[in-house]
């Protein structure tokens, strides 16, 4: 694979042929063009079915993949890790500004990231068909965005951390889902949202931080 380089070769009739990839190239390919099908029809397709898809034998797939799943979680990488921002994570951090403001500007930009039809449709198939990229990523927004959130909004109301219950990461949920449901009618269903986005945002950011400090009352 190592070898592979790029070239243009032409043949007798004067046409180019096709731009040899090298190995990380035709990788990155591999990738996109997977995320296309997977978005398309969802996760039914077999090793060989995809191969032949991907305009490729079985074999060569093979080379970089050795297995559906490796595939998958290339394709989970490329959707979801490759779109987290570091900054993020300051910005929810930074207790320089209201707290109302910052949640607000994350979920503007955190949706500006996903709210996009290869991001929704990949989630939606994954989970009707039990494939783990559900799995994983819940468990990095709880990681990554309900505990950071939870624990501003303690900070905000005078209270020391501490770790999430079930109960309170289920209220969380219900809000991020709504959140999250805004840009599946629009990229899904296809239907013009009844509020802009930055409403939406701002009606959901209230009921979160506004539900969980009424729980906190009695800890007081």
């Amino acid at each position: 694979m190592a070898g592979e380089t790029s070239e243009k070769v032409t043949g007798d009739d004067d046409r180019p042929a096709r731009k040899r990839l090298s190995s990380d190239e035709r990788r990155k390919e591999f990738i996109r063009k997977s995320v296309e099908l997977f978005a398309e029809d969802g996760f039914e397709s077999s090793t060989r079915e995809l191969a032949r898809r991907l305009g490729v034998t079985q074999p060569l797939l093979y080379r970089y993949f050795p297995s559906k799943q490796d595939l998958v979680s290339a394709v989970y990488e490329e959707v979801y890790l490759r779109r987290w921002r570091p900054e993020w994570e300051a910005l929810l951090a930074d207790r320089s500004r209201p707290l109302r403001d910052r949640l607000v500007e994350f979920y503007g930009l955190y949706t500006d990231a996903i709210f996009h039809p290869d991001w929704i449709r990949i989630y939606l198939y994954s989970g009707l068909k039990g494939v783990e990229i559900n799995a994983r990523y819940m468990k990095l927004i709880v990681e990554r965005i309900f505990t950071p959130i939870f624990n501003e909004i303690r900070a905000d109301a005078g209270l020391p951390e501490r770790p999430l219950t079930e109960k309170e990461i289920d209220e969380m949920w219900l809000i991020h889902g709504g959140i999250f449901y805004f840009g599946v009618i629009k990229l899904v269903y296809q239907k013009t949202a009844p509020d802009t986005k930055a409403v939406a945002i701002g009606f959901a950011i209230d009921a979160l931080v506004d539900g969980l400090k009424r729980g906190f009352r009695n800890e007081t």
